[in-house]
């Protein structure tokens, strides 16, 4: 099965851009595309000071675009969305297809003084419930950046039998080493591949400047890191295969390890 990863800056209203993208993987097999974090919507820190009614003009656009592509090419896109509802604004991922939209609202956000995610969305914070959903016989699971720093996303990925974990992110400053190393051990201890799709692009204001660099990469279920992105605007396309998902959990038996220990 072939997915892709496409690494973005913000999109412009025009459909012209993601019509490209979707199109090159079409022609290549492509069956799911996964879009980085702050690319159909503006970056977290010019979303603070923009009119509720301008964000929700923004997003609804955006998804009419991704829905007309979907049908277009026959494709499904998993893609974080900022999702206004009842005058309150979720960080969200939305999953597409041909037939049908679905919506998970992030339950982890970034919490520090110079980007106070979760101080701005009216996420709820409750119980962790891993979105999982199959394509084409594989079963995939989406664990936002923020997330996957928490032992407890990664509880229910062995027991939902999650074969890929979709990461949409949007990391910068000098975290591109740490994040190869936390990518590694998941997909190593879980025998899953993660795709990872991080942005691009930069943002300034007063204090700082945020440089996304990409680095969007495709991570085996043995720990090691197959392809990876450069800096820019460019799409991943990967093959992910179901016997190296069963040789790689047979090789090492972390399930079944688990499963003596009734922890499954």
């Amino acid at each position: 099965m072939k997915i892709a990863a496409l690494q973005l800056s913000t999109l412009p209203m025009s459909s012209a851009k993601l019509d490209y993208y979707f199109r090159i993987c079409k022609n290549k097999d492509v069956e799911l595309l996964l879009l980085s974090e702050y690319a159909l919507n503006s970056f977290f820190k010019e979303l603070e000071v923009t009119p509720l009614s301008m964000i929700k003009e923004q997003s609804n656009h955006k998804i009419n675009v991704l829905k007309e592509l979907c049908v277009k090419y026959d494709m499904s896109v998993v893609a974080p969305i900022v999702h206004v509802k009842s005058q309150a604004v979720y960080k969200s991922t939305v999953r597409l297809s041909a037939k049908s939209v679905h919506y998970y609202d992030q339950q982890f956000l970034i919490n520090y003084k110079h980007w106070n995610e979760e101080k701005f969305f009216a996420n709820e914070c409750g119980e962790f419930s891993l979105p999982s959903f199959s394509v084409n016989g594989m079963k995939f699971g989406i664990i936002n950046g923020f997330e996957l720093h928490f032992d407890i996303a990664f509880s229910q990925v062995m027991k939902k039998g999650i074969d890929v974990i979709l990461c949409p992110s949007a990391s910068t400053f000098d975290s591109s080493s740490r994040w190869i190393e936390i990518l590694k051990m998941r997909a190593f201890t879980n025998s899953v591949y993660i795709l990872r799709s991080n942005r691009v692009g930069t943002f300034k204001d007063t204090t700082f400047e945020w440089k996304f660099y990409g680095h969007s990469n495709l991570v085996s279920p043995w720990g090691e890191v197959e392809l990876t992105l450069g800096s820019h605007e460019e799409v991943l396309i990967v093959e992910i295969s179901k016997d190296e998902l069963v040789n790689a959990r047979k090789t090492w038996g972390w399930k079944k390890a688990l499963s003596k220990r009734d922890i499954l």
